[in-house]
């Protein structure tokens, strides 16, 4: 499965008075477990595929021409440029950096989907290196007492500040 997700669940209509009026479209974007939202109208969809073309196949794109004040039709192009911008995700295993820009997603190297876990391939020094680094969580702050209600003793957040701080103090 791709790191990236899109989906468009709303459209909203926006008038004002220096151009007549237009549609944005609200675009989910969920990567790496983490969600944001973009708007584009049309015309930036409209770009965005001609700026594709040069480099990837995308697949096609809703209609230019319709009358954008029928609801009907709006939901119908919401739902095309949905369909769109997930086929272009499920199509290519690596992304276009023009695509990531428009959703607003910072270039992240591309990883082969076999290796974006770490392999298990021990021949490769390369790919049993970890991506991530360690992360200590304490619920509440360690050099804190604790409350009276607390059912369990600190053992374990002892032992963890003790092992973290003084690792090689033993115990008595």
């Amino acid at each position: 499965m791709h790191p990236v997700s899109v989906s468009i669940p709303s459209f909203r209509s926006e008038n004002n008075s220096i151009e007549k009026g237009f549609t944005v479209f609200k675009i989910d974007v969920l990567m790496n477990g983490r969600q944001h939202a973009v708007e584009k109208r049309y015309s930036e969809f409209h770009t965005l595929h001609k700026m594709l073309k040069k480099s990837i196949k995308p697949p096609e794109m809703p209609s230019k021409h319709v009358r954008n004040w029928v609801p009907k039709v709006l939901e119908q192009r919401r739902h095309g440029l949905e369909l769109y911008l997930q086929a272009i995700i499920m199509e290519n295993e690596v992304l276009p950096k023009i695509f990531l820009d428009f959703l607003n997603i910072r270039h992240f190297p591309s990883v082969p989907k076999t290796e974006s876990c770490g392999s298990f391939d021990t021949e490769s020094e390369e790919s049993s290196k970890l991506s991530h680094q360690p992360v200590m969580l304490f619920l509440r702050d360690p050099y804190l007492l604790p409350t009276a209600h607390d059912a369990f003793s600190n053992v374990v957040i002892d032992g963890v500040v003790h092992g973290v701080f003084y690792p090689d103090l033993h115990p008595r």
